[in-house]
C-alpha cells in the first residue's frame, strides 16, 4: 500500500519527467473548459468538440486549465465521453514535440522562428535595460500559476488620511 504523498510523488515525477508521443490511436487535444465531475471538454486540432474524463491517478494530483494541451486515449464505448486523459503537456513537453514534427496544425499558434527569435532579442534588450539591479534574469516565472480568485490589495496612505489624524491629534491636545 503506497501512501497518498508517495503516489502523488510518483505522478508528478512521471507527468513532468518524460517526454512523450502519441501512440497511433491517441491525440493531441485543447481543453476548453471543466464541466465538472473530472470531466472536461475538450477541442480537437481539426475543430471536433468532446467530453475527456481525468483518469483516478491524476485526481487531486495534478490539475488542468482552459487552454492546457492533453494526449488523450479514445474510449470506444463512450457517446459523450469520448477519451481519457493520458498526458498532460506542459511547456517543455510542447516544444518537444514542435522540434519532432508531430505537433497537430491546427495548435499551431506560434510565429515562424526567425521572427520569434528577433522578438526575443528586443524584450532581452529591453528587460536588460529596465532591470539593471536584477542579476537573476534566466529566472523565467512566466508559467507560473496566478491565482485570479485572489484580490491583490495595494494599501497607500494618502496625504488627506495623514492631515485628518494630525487634526484629531490637535483636538484630543487642546481637549476639544
Amino acid at each position: 500500500m503506497m501512501s497518498q504523498a508517495t503516489k502523488r510523488k510518483h505522478v508528478v515525477k512521471e507527468v513532468y519527467g518524460d517526454f512523450v508521443t502519441p501512440t497511433e490511436n491517441q491525440q493531441i487535444v485543447k481543453v476548453t473548459g471543466s464541466r465538472g465531475n473530472n470531466l472536461h471538454e475538450a477541442v480537437t486540432a481539426q475543430g471536433v468538440t468532446f467530453l475527456v474524463s481525468m483518469p483516478t491517478k491524476f485526481r487531486k494530483n495534478l490539475w488542468i486549465k482552459r487552454g492546457d494541451y492533453v494526449i488523450v486515449d479514445p474510449i470506444k464505448e463512450g457517446e459523450k465521453v469520448k477519451a481519457e486523459i493520458s498526458f498532460i503537456l506542459y511547456k517543455d513537453h510542447i516544444q518537444n514535440l514542435q522540434k519532432l514534427h508531430l505537433w497537430p496544425e491546427g495548435f499551431t499558434e506560434e510565429p515562424p522562428e526567425q521572427d520569434k527569435n528577433d522578438k526575443l532579442q528586443d524584450k532581452d534588450k529591453e528587460t536588460e535595460e529596465k532591470d539593471e539591479e536584477f542579476s537573476d534574469s534566466e529566472d523565467d516565472e512566466s508559467d507560473i500559476f496566478v491565482n485570479t480568485n485572489r484580490c491583490n490589495y495595494h494599501y497607500s496612505e494618502s496625504e488627506e488620511e495623514d492631515s485628518e489624524e494630525e487634526d484629531k491629534e490637535k483636538r484630543t491636545e487642546n481637549g476639544s
